[in-house]
């Protein structure tokens, strides 16, 4: 089985967007899912690229999936924010994870980045091990916060 890592391609999106669903299937969230492919593709290919991504394949078909973006943090300064990490299931433990994930950490060290940081669900105990093996730090004391385009369409100005 020979797994080749590139950098993903407009022509992709169509296989990210069906990797991006099985995660959010799997993590018991697909109702979450509202981006289109005219959204990657106005957001990953149009006049500003707002996030990228690393494929993992097998014989030319897309099987794994790492997607992200740049954040700067006013302590640290520049990160790689690892959106999605996925593999298709019938390819877990072949070591597509392993040689995408390390493909991203490059990424991060070319680049000079100050370090990646990603989120994983608490009950995740397959992605915890996976990045316990990279000596990864998981914290359990960060929550995360958020506002819905819709709750900030509905968001009525006080000043």
């Amino acid at each position: 089985m020979k797994i080749q890592i590139r950098k993903g391609r407009k022509e992709d999106l169509k296989s990210v967007l069906n990797l991006i669903k099985e995660l959010a299937e799997y993590e018991n969230a697909i109702d979450e899912v509202t981006i289109t492919l005219k959204e990657l593709e106005t957001d990953g290919f149009g006049d500003s690229q707002h996030y990228k991504f690393l494929v993992a394949e097998i014989d030319e078909k897309i099987i794994g999936l790492s997607f992200y973006w740049f954040r700067y943090s006013t302590w640290k300064g520049k990160f790689l924010f690892l959106e999605d990490f996925i593999v298709m299931e019938k390819y877990r433990r072949t070591g597509v994870g392993s040689k995408l994930f390390e493909a991203t950490i490059k990424i991060c060290k070319d680049l000079k980045m100050n370090g990646m940081c990603w989120q994983v669900l608490d009950w995740n105990k397959n992605a915890i091990e996976f990045y316990n093996k990279y000596n990864a730090e998981i914290s359990n004391s960060w929550l995360n916060g958020k506002l819905t385009k819709k709750q900030i369409a509905n968001f009525k100005y006080h000043y």
